[in-house]
C-alpha cells in the first residue's frame, strides 16, 4: 500500500522501505544463482560460461531499460511527496509511453546485434553458439523485463516497497520450476534458461498491472492523463535517460572486462561469473540501501523537507558502512564454500580464481556502500549530471584496469578493475554530496503537509508580526517552491 516517507525517524523508514528491497534483490539473485547452478550441473563449464559471457551484453541494454525506468519513477515521487495526485498520473502516463517506445527498440535491435557483437567480444568459439542463443531469447524478452522495472519503480515511488517483492518472489519461484524443467526433462538447454526468466517477468507484470487496478487509485491514469506535454517528457528524459545511459555506460567497461576474461580462456570466464553470483548476493543490501536514498529523497524534496534529507542521507551512510564491513569479512571467511555451490567437482581452478575475485571486492565494499547511497541521495534530488559524470569515470577506470593490470597481473588484475572504479566514483561523489548537503541547509522547511511538529507562522493580532507559539496540523495547500531545484543546481 501507498506510504509517505516524509514523516518518522529518517534511519527507520528507510530502513523499513530497504528491507522488502533487500528481499526482493535476495530473491531475484537466488533464481539467478539457481539459473547457473542448473546450467552448469546440467549442461557443464562451457554452458555456463557460455550464459556468463553474456551477462554484460545483457545488461548494456536491459540495464539501460532498468536505469531508465528508474529515472522515470523519480518525478512520480517527488509529485506523490507534494501531494499533488494530478502531477503523479501525468507522470505515470509520460513513463508508459516512453518505457513503450524503448521496448520495441530493444526487442528489434537486441536479438540483430547479439551475434555480431558476441564476434566482437572475441568469446571464445566454444561459447560463441549458446552464448548468442541465450542473448536472443533473453532479448526477445525484453519488453516484459522493461515494464516489470518500471510498474515495480512506480509503486516504490508511491512508498510501497513490499507489494513489488510479492510478485517478484512468484515470479522467482515460477522461473525456478521452469528452468529445472525445461533444461532438465525438456532439455532446451540455455534457450529454456532464458525462456524461464522471460515468462516469468511477463507474469509478474500482469500481476502489478491487477494490482494498481485494485489497489492503487492514485495510479490510475486518466484519458486526459495522457496528453503528455513536451515539458512532461523533458523532465523524465532528463532524469530518465542518464540514468539509462549510466548503467549502459558501467556495462560497457564490463565488456571490455568480459574481452579480457575470454582471452585468458573458460575457466577465467567461469570464475568470473561464479564470483559475480556470490557477489551480488552480498552486494544486494547495498543496492538495496541506495535505492530506498532514492525514493526517501524524492519524496522528501517533493514534501519540502530538507532536513529529513540531510540527516537520511547521513544516517544511511553508517548503515552502508557496517553492513559494508560484515558483508565483506563473510565472503572473505566463506568465499570458497559458496563458490563451490555453483561448480562439481574438479574445477579447483575456477574456485581458486572466483575466492580471489571475492576477495578482492569485499575487502573494498565500504567504498561501494558510500557509492550506492551518494549517487541514490543525487538522483533523489533530480540531480542526473554527477551520477553520468561518475558513470564515465567508473568506465574509464574499468577499462583502463581491465586492460593494462589484466595483461600485467592475468585473472587478479581483471577483478580489481571494481574497486578501482569504486574509487574514481567515489571521488566525485563525496564533495558533489556535500555541494547538496550545504544548500539543502539553507532551505526552509516548507512541508507539503503539516505534522504535529510542524510549526506553521501565524499573522499576530496586534501589529501584523508574525508568531509561532501555535501549531496546525491541518493540511495547507502549498505550491512547489522551484528555488529549490534551482538552488540545487547551482
Amino acid at each position: 500500500m501507498a506510504t509517505t516517507l516524509t514523516t518518522g525517524r529518517p534511519w527507520r523508514v528507510i530502513l523499513a522501505f530497504c528491507v522488502p528491497l533487500l528481499i526482493g534483490n535476495i530473491v531475484q539473485q537466488l533464481y539467478q544463482v539457481v539459473d547457473t547452478i542448473v546450467v552448469g550441473r546440467e549442461l557443464g563449464v562451457n554452458s555456463l560460461a557460455a550464459v556468463g559471457a553474456t551477462g554484460s551484453l545483457l545488461f548494456l541494454l536491459l540495464g539501460f531499460a532498468w536505469g531508465m525506468t528508474s529515472g522515470f519513477a523519480i518525478p512520480t515521487a517527488q509529485a506523490y511527496g507534494a501531494k499533488d495526485h494530478a502531477a503523479v498520473r501525468r507522470s505515470v502516463a509520460t513513463g508508459t509511453v516512453l518505457s513503450a517506445i524503448a521496448s520495441i527498440i530493444i526487442t528489434i535491435a537486441g536479438p540483430l546485434l547479439a551475434g555480431p557483437v558476441l564476434v566482437l567480444m572475441q568469446t571464445p568459439p566454444e561459447l560463441l553458439a549458446e552464448a548468442t542463443l541465450f542473448t536472443q531469447v533473453s532479448f526477445l524478452g525484453g519488453g516484459a523485463t522493461m515494464f516489470f522495472n518500471y510498474l515495480a519503480a512506480i509503486i516504490r515511488a508511491i512508498g510501497d516497497s513490499k507489494t513489488p517483492l510479492v510478485f517478484l518472489t512468484v515470479a522467482c519461484a515460477l522461473n525456478v520450476a521452469l528452468v529445472i524443467v525445461l533444461v532438465g526433462p525438456i532439455g532446451w538447454g540455455v534457450a529454456g534458461a532464458a525462456l524461464a526468466t522471460v515468462v516469468s517477468q511477463a507474469v509478474s507484470v500482469l500481476l502489478c498491472l491487477d494490482f494498481i487496478r485494485r489497489r492503487i487509485p492514485v495510479l490510475h491514469v486518466r484519458r486526459a492523463d495522457w496528453r503528455i506535454t513536451r515539458d512532461d517528457v523533458a523532465d523524465h528524459l532528463r532524469l530518465g535517460l542518464p540514468m539509462g545511459f549510466q548503467a549502459s555506460i558501467i556495462a560497457i567497461g564490463t565488456l571490455v572486462v568480459q574481452v579480457a576474461l575470454n582471452v585468458l580462456g573458460a575457466d577465467a570466464v567461469a570464475a568470473y561469473t561464479t564470483a559475480s553470483r556470490v557477489d551480488s548476493l552480498a552486494t544486494a543490501l547495498l543496492a538495496s540501501l541506495g535505492l530506498a536514498v532514492s525514493m526517501y529523497v524524492a519524496q522528501n524534496f517533493g514534501g519540502r523537507r530538507p532536513d529529513r534529507i540531510r540527516a537520511g542521507v547521513k544516517q544511511a551512510v553508517w548503515m552502508a558502512l557496517v553492513a559494508s564491513v560484515v558483508l565483506g569479512g563473510v565472503l572473505i571467511a566463506f568465499g570458497t564454500h559458496l563458490v563451490r555451490l555453483f561448480v562439481g567437482d574438479g574445477v579447483d581452478e575456477v574456485v581458486e580464481l572466483a575466492h580471489l575475485m571475492l576477495i578482492i571486492n569485499g575487502s573494498t565494499y565500504a567504498l561501494l556502500g558510500v557509492l550506492f547511497v551518494l549517487r541514490g541521495a543525487l538522483q533523489g534530488l533530480g540531480q542526473a549530471m554527477i551520477p553520468t559524470v561518475t558513470g564515465v569515470v567508473e568506465l574509464f577506470m574499468r577499462v583502463t584496469a581491465a586492460v593494462a593490470l589484466g595483461a600485467v597481473f592475468g585473472f587478479a588484475g581483471v577483478a580489481m578493475s571494481n574497486p578501482l572504479a569504486w574509487i574514481g566514483a567515489v571521488v566525485i561523489l563525496i564533495p558533489a554530496y556535500v555541494r547538496a548537503h550545504r544548500a539543502l541547509a539553507k532551505m526552509p522547511v516548507d512541508p507539503a503537509e503539516p505534522t504535529l511538529t510542524t510549526p506553521i507562522a501565524l499573522v499576530g493580532p496586534d501589529n501584523s508580526s508574525l508568531n509561532v507559539d501555535a501549531v496546525v496540523t491541518q493540511s495547507v495547500p502549498v505550491v512547489v517552491q522551484k528555488r529549490w531545484k534551482k538552488l540545487l543546481r547551482r
